[in-house]
């Protein structure tokens, strides 16, 4: 089995910040993407950042300049410094990661952490 431990949520007034972490564990053979996602009420989840092994980003518009995705593939960890909040950021915050585990290549998911921005 595989599991991910997010932690660092919590309330923040706007134009702070915030850290999250991410810890996968479990039968993990490799991973080649780690990411977050974000799912706010009455909203879709959407894609916050990503990166994979080889080192290449990919940030929403919405956040590009305010958050920096981080990861240590060697110990299967992930962060995502969030700074400039703003109420739209209020949300949950998942962490995904696409791993092998034996011979099957799938997505694992955390179970979330909640974000709210409110002054």
């Amino acid at each position: 089995q595989v599991h991910l431990v997010e932690s660092g949520g919590g309330l923040v007034r706007p134009g702070g910040s915030l850290r999250l972490s991410c810890a996968a564990s479990g039968s993990i053979a490799s991973i080649s993407v780690m990411a977050w996602h974000r799912q706010a009420p009455g909203k879709q989840r959407e894609l916050v950042a990503s990166t994979t092994r080889g080192g290449s980003t990919n940030y929403a518009d919405s956040v590009k300049g305010r958050f920096t995705i981080a990861s240590d593939f060697s110990v299967n960890t992930m962060y995502l410094q969030m700074n400039s909040l703003k109420p739209e950021d209020t949300a949950v915050y998942f962490c995904r990661i696409y791993a092998a585990s034996g011979p099957l290549w799938r997505d694992y998911w955390g179970q979330g952490t909640q974000v709210t921005v409110s002054s």
